[in-house]
């Protein structure tokens, strides 16, 4: 196994970060390529890109293993499930006093009709941090998707700030107060943003330490969807990727542009595969 490999680079991170090559703003901000096989054929497995590794054993891990520190979890399952989409999630208080501005990785779109979001959040309810309080009194957010163009500003919003110390200010966004079914405020520099309403909630009880809540799950249902008008087709059915420039999150400190896609059309049974036919002619499975 890679013994050596780390979340974060050490020692002063930037020292570390000058002596990286500078971020290459003439790359194109988003272009297809041909995928890694063109010649793929249904049956196949691999792709041809590389053999690397292929074969090599697998260490099998039990999360609940006597003696295993209960982070080691978390950082295994964020620098593995990547990258991840990242929802800024704009917030008030009941009493619309203070506000509140707080990035999530353990995100993503749960449903379309209706349109259900999933935000996960590392606390329960007694231990509420702002986002979850606010949420759950107030029963409403903005989720604001991070595009390259404030990565650094977003990320501020992480900031450890007392209750009541708004972020907007530590991130410098720009608050904007005109969404139509919620009070708080959506990033005005956001290409994409949902207005929301909580649907649900459910808390998760620690396996490392019975009787602990360790995890809040909160779905909800959009209201409202602002797309920069650059940003949307004439029908309103699609956002360009170009325009949107989403980052991703990985693991530790570590972000992910987003500047290169492939296209893959989903496959039919009958007049791909063949059908019946032709699926009986695919190879089985190697055991």
């Amino acid at each position: 196994m890679a013994n050596t490999i780390k979340l974060s680079p050490p020692g002063d991170f930037k020292t570390v970060e000058a002596a990286r090559p500078a971020w290459e703003i003439a790359t194109p901000s988003f272009q297809y390529t041909k995928t890694a096989n063109p010649d793929w054929g249904y049956g196949q497995g691999r792709n041809n890109l590389t053999d690397d590794g292929a074969n090599r054993p697998h260490v099998v891990i039990d999360p609940y293993e006597e003696g295993r520190p209960w982070p080691y979890n978390y950082t295994l399952l964020i620098s593995a499930i990547t990258p991840r989409p990242i929802a800024l999630v704009s917030t008030r208080s009941a009493d619309c006093k203070t506000t509140n501005l707080a990035p999530f990785s353990y995100f993503n779109v749960a449903t379309h009709d209706p349109p259900i979001f999933m935000i996960g959040i590392a606390s329960g309810v007694a231990n509420a941090k702002d986002t979850l309080k606010n949420l759950l009194e107030t029963k409403e957010c903005v989720i604001n998707i991070i595009s390259e163009t404030y990565i650094e500003a977003a990320n501020a919003g992480s900031v450890d700030a007392p209750f009541g110390k708004d972020e907007w200010r530590v991130s410098g966004l720009t608050p904007e107060y005109s969404c139509e079914t919620v009070k708080c405020a959506r990033v005005k520099e956001s290409v994409f943003s949902v207005e929301a309403k909580l649907e649900s909630f459910r808390e998760w009880e620690s396996r490392a330490n019975p009787g602990q809540k360790s995890g809040t799950s909160v779905f909800l249902e959009g209201t409202r969807f602002w797309v920069r008008e650059d940003a949307l087709n004439e029908e309103k059915s699609i956002v360009d990727i170009s325009v949107l420039r989403p980052m991703g999150r990985l693991g530790g400190i570590s972000y992910s542009r987003t500047n290169t896609g492939i296209e893959i059309p989903r496959p039919k049974f009958k007049e791909d595969i063949g059908g019946e036919e032709g699926f009986n002619q695919l190879p089985s499975h190697k055991s």
